[in-house]
This record gives C-alpha cells, sequence and structure tokens, in this order.
C-alpha cells in the first residue's frame, strides 16, 4: 500500500533502531508478560540440560515461566528467536554465549528489562554474565598434566565454537609456560568462530566431520599418536571425547594414566564410572542457571546490587586417568 521507495526508508529505518512489533497488540506498553525468555544452542545435551534445571528450580517458587527457545548453534537462528521473544514482552531474557551478532546484541541492548548471558565471561556484558573462564579452565586442566610428569600434551576437539576456543588458549597458554607447546598435537575437525584470533591452531582434521563423538576421540588418538609417537597426555574439549581415547588406548594396549593421562570436560557423571576413571573440569551449570534467576528477580524487585559480571569458576575433579606420580609415590612409601 506504499512506494517502493517509502517501503525501502521505512526497511532501513526498521533495521537501525533494531525495531520489532509486539505480537500482543492489546497489550498496553507498560505491561509486561511473567515470562522469562531463556535461549540455548541444545536441548539434547545434558550440559545445557543442568542448566534448564537451574533456571527451572530458580523461578519455580515465582510467578515468572520459561519461554524457551533452541538455537542449534545458528547465529541466524538465534536473531529471530531474539526478535520474537522480545515482541511478547518479557520480563528478561536469559542468552547463552557472548557470541551474538551485532543486530541481535542492538536489540538486547535496547530491551529495557534484566537481559542475563551465562556459560562464559567478558568484561563487556550486554547487561551481566553469569558463568567461568574458559581459558582458566584449559589452564587448569593443562597444568594439571604438566605437574603429573606429562609432556607431549594432545588438544582434541569436534568443532571449536568461542567457548571451546577458550579452553584450547589455556591449554596453549600452560605448554608454552613449561616451554612445550606443540602446535601438532591440537586435533580441531571444525571451527565455528569467524574470527581468526579466536582459534590458536588450525583445524588438522577436516575430515572427521563436527561430531563429538567417543567415535571421534578415538580417531583423535589415532591421529595424534601417527603425528607425535611421544604423545602421552590428552586434555579433550568434553567427556563424550574423553571417552573415545580412553577406549581407543585400551585396543591399543595403552595403560592409563601410565602411558598416556586423559583429561574431559564438564565432570559429567559417566566418567566416575569408567575404568579407569576419568579426570575432568567440573563446572558449575546448574548453579549458573539457578544464579542468572537469581539476579533477575533481584532486579524485577529493586534490589539490585550492581555486579555484573559473575564467575562462579571451575574445579579439576582428579581421578585414576591422570594420578601416575600420585600412585608412584604411593607405592614407593
Amino acid at each position: 500500500m506504499v512506494s517502493p521507495d517509502l517501503r525501502q526508508r521505512v526497511a532501513k529505518a526498521v533495521a537501525e533502531i533494531g525495531y520489532r512489533p509486539n505480537l500482543n497488540a492489546r497489550a498496553l506498553a507498560s505491561i509486561r508478560t511473567n515470562v522469562v525468555g531463556v535461549l540455548v544452542p541444545s536441548l539434547t545435551q545434558h550440559i545445557f540440560t543442568d542448566v534448564l534445571r537451574g533456571i527451572y528450580d530458580g523461578l519455580q517458587p515465582t510467578k515468572l515461566r520459561v519461554l524457551l527457545g533452541n538455537t542449534h548453534y545458528d547465529d541466524a537462528e538465534e536473531e529471530r528467536l531474539v526478535g520474537e521473544f522480545l515482541g511478547q514482552k518479557p520480563s528478561a531474557m536469559i542468552v547463552s554465549g557472548i557470541e551474538q551478532r551485532p543486530a541481535t546484541r542492538k536489540m538486547l541492548e535496547q530491551f529495557d528489562q534484566p537481559v542475563i548471558q551465562i556459560m562464559d565471561l567478558t568484561d563487556d556484558p550486554i547487561d551481566r554474565i553469569v558463568g567461568f573462564s574458559h581459558f582458566q579452565a584449559g589452564y587448569l586442566a593443562t597444568r594439571h598434566l604438566i605437574e603429573q610428569g606429562y609432556r607431549h600434551i594432545g588438544f582434541g576437539a569436534g568443532w571449536v565454537n568461542q567457548r571451546s576456543s577458550g579452553r584450547m588458549k589455556g591449554w596453549r597458554r600452560a605448554l608454552e609456560e613449561a616451554g612445550i607447546f606443540n602446535p601438532d598435537l591440537a586435533a580441531v575437525s571444525i571451527v565455528q568462530s569467524t574470527r581468526p584470533e579466536d582459534v590458536p591452531v588450525a583445524p588438522t582434521n577436516k575430515h572427521l566431520g563436527e561430531s563429538t563423538s567417543a567415535l571421534n576421540g578415538r580417531k583423535y588418538l589415532c591421529d595424534l599418536l601417527e603425528r607425535e609417537p611421544r604423545l602421552d597426555a590428552m586434555f579433550c574439549n568434553n567427556d563424550i571425547l574423553a571417552l573415545g581415547v580412553l577406549f581407543e588406548a585400551h585396543a591399543r594396549g595403552i595403560a592409563v594414566p601410565e602411558g598416556l593421562g586423559i583429561v574431559g570436560f564438564n565432570d559429567t557423571e559417566v566418567v566416575s564410572a569408567s575404568h579407569p576413571s576419568l579426570t575432568s573440569v567440573r563446572t558449575p551449570r546448574y548453579e549458573i542457571g539457578l544464579r542468572a534467576v537469581q539476579e533477575i528477580i533481584k532486579v524485577l524487585e529493586g534490589r539490585d546490587g550492581g555486579e555484573r559480571v559473575m564467575d562462579l569458576g571451575v574445579q579439576v575433579m582428579v581421578r585414576a586417568s591422570t594420578m601416575k606420580l600420585e600412585t608412584l609415590a604411593g607405592q614407593e612409601m
């Protein structure tokens, strides 16, 4: 019903100001719905189901309810869902990660209610952030391996986004400090991040695809041993890959931890039940979801303390897969 020129001008203005229509046209401008928009990249990974448990438990005593969206690790889908959710006038938004598109970030910055980013850390959150340092997690895991006497330490990741690249950077920093960094000991298949500085090594296993399966963990160990037969430890981007490395070590007759140390990430239940049990980095997933909700409630009730960056930390849970020196010391005693 308007001229092409006017339509183009209106479309440009909409893009510039990040305008999204209110889907509930009957609501007054000052009215908010009793929902909290929550965007996570996966509903099948237990990592995010743990976060969601914390969110649901935190909201249960309140009148607020969850409006849940799955971005499938797709930036365009995240942008679409943010626009759709904001149009429904939520009381707050919880979004995973810090790699939002400029248009997505702009929409969230213009949102006049609490926005909580989770699962990562940054000095420049949209509003506030609850998470942990992936760099510190990778650094601590690798320092543990170094302290246990391992010297040819590999890193395995099915695919790399900003969070997993932080772990890789921590792995590299610890090895560089010890003077034993070898770029050939990184098995990386797919790089999701578009920023080259996010990934400290080049992808080396593109033929493996982006799966983070146990099968890929087995392939990574095979590949790294072919490149460096002295490989004596692996830090894996998640526990499933670590289990695959363990399976391949068993198949090759490599003793764990004497011949190969293994560290996973996330400290899921299965790693404590494996044989030998696997050392892993414990991440506060449930606590992140719960804390995010607590921050939202504080702001909505006018009790905001002003803390924008909340680092809940990580812990290396040491188990049999890396206890080489401790075991030897115990035997000598």
